[in-house]
């Protein structure tokens, strides 16, 4: 390498793994090459213990776009987990695990297990739907159309627009009705002779302003509470959606502080036989997974050692763009670290991980990793350039 870096003298953060996950992740990179994406199922075991503890009285209904893959759907589904999808592909891989059962359980286990959370549905997946009876999501009336149409056995969830103030990911603004009109269109419902069942809210994902949701709840409160004075009828789901977050730094509130404001509002707003679900999806995969690349090139541009590995942001390191996410690339190998620029290996500038990565001095073939990679990452990686998705590594299951 020419030239002379400049040294940080901070010493390399390899602690962030101990030293028996740190063989291990290189034992498998020997086995299977690089990148590989390593997933821990015994953590996502771990994550969905840990959120049902501090949320016992809410049923988990997992994002499957947080990671749609197939191991973690199955291993979610034999731990009692429900299901949130949001495209038929995403149905078919939750209805992999259960088309064994006769029918009429297979029928009781979509109804009670899944929700198809995109308020917006193409025709034919309505269609293809009404047969299995799930719950559905709306927010105009356009969709309720549809719905009346197409898939008239489905059980409707009305879903809320609320504050994302703080969030990572907002999705207010494309997804949710008005609480204003929240009221007349669930009337507009029923006088289609549709099943209103629930009434849903997102905060926002990766929400770490956790008034969010006391302002979600309580706005839930309010449609609830008129929806029933005006129709006579009672509404007995309310779906807390997703947006518990994830420390991906130590300024991140743990899940512990949200569930204590969750549990006080939930008990003060709705009556004991409410059924409450919930939509985590980053909250149970994204600590599980890490990646493991290594370095296929290396030079020294614009003052600062820079290292090309074999996954970039067309790949795993997508939640970077997509998610709004940061994650730190850091090297196996000890020693003084100093500020480096990682690339990705497509001939595309856009294809930079990151400018500021603390690394000691690295060679070619050396191994780096990113942790808490599991949440809207492998999901969206592409074939660019001819450069394949990273290869899937299972432990733990």
């Amino acid at each position: 390498m020419t030239g002379e870096p400049q040294k940080s003298g901070m010493e390399s953060d390899v602690q962030h793994i101990s030293k028996s996950k740190k063989r291990q992740l290189e034992n498998l990179a020997e086995e299977h090459g690089t990148p590989i994406f390593v997933i821990d199922h015994e953590k996502i075991r771990q994550n969905y213990r840990e959120f049902k503890k501090l949320l016992p009285h809410v049923q988990v209904y997992y994002a499957v776009k947080a990671n749609s893959d197939r191991g973690i759907v199955k291993t979610l589904h034999e731990i009692g987990c429900s299901f949130d999808v949001a495209s038929m592909p995403e149905f078919m891989i939750v209805y992999e695990n259960i088309r064994d059962l006769p029918d009429r359980e297979r029928q009781d286990w979509i109804w009670d297990k899944i929700i198809y959370a995109n308020t917006i549905k193409p025709i034919e997946t309505l269609q293809a739907l009404d047969q299995y009876k799930p719950l559905v999501t709306f927010d105009n009336i356009e969709e309720l159309r549809k719905i009346r149409k197409h898939a008239p056995n489905a059980g409707l969830v009305l879903r809320l627009r609320v504050p994302n103030t703080g969030s990572m990911v907002e999705l207010s603004s494309k997804f949710g009705a008005d609480p204003g009109e929240a009221v007349d269109l669930i009337i507009a419902a029923f006088d289609m002779d549709l099943a209103v069942e629930g009434l849903s809210f997102h905060v926002g994902s990766q929400c770490t302003n956790f008034d969010n949701y006391v302002q979600a709840l309580n706005l839930a409160a309010n449609v609830l509470s008129e929806a029933e004075t005006r129709t006579g009828k009672r509404i007995r789901i309310l779906d807390i959606g997703g947006g518990f977050p994830v420390k991906y730094h130590p300024g991140v509130l743990s899940l512990r502080v949200l569930t204590r404001k969750l549990n006080a509002e939930l008990k003060r707003l709705f009556e004991p036989d409410i059924q409450i679900l919930a939509e985590p999806g980053r909250f149970l995969v994204a600590n599980s997974c890490t990646l493991v690349s290594k370095v296929i090139g290396k030079a020294f541009r614009d003052g600062k050692p820079s290292y090309y590995i074999n996954d970039g942001i067309y790949h795993t390191y997508s939640g970077q763009i997509f998610d709004h996410c940061v994650y730190p690339v850091r090297a196996f190998k000890e020693g003084v670290t100093q500020i480096s620029a990682v690339f990705g290996p497509t001939c595309d500038a856009f294809d930079t991980v990151t400018m500021s990565a603390e690394l000691p001095e690295l060679e070619i073939g050396d191994l780096v990793y990113s942790e808490n990679i599991g949440a809207y990452s492998i999901v969206s990686s592409t074939y660019f350039n001819g450069f394949p998705p990273a290869k899937v590594v299972h432990i733990n299951r």
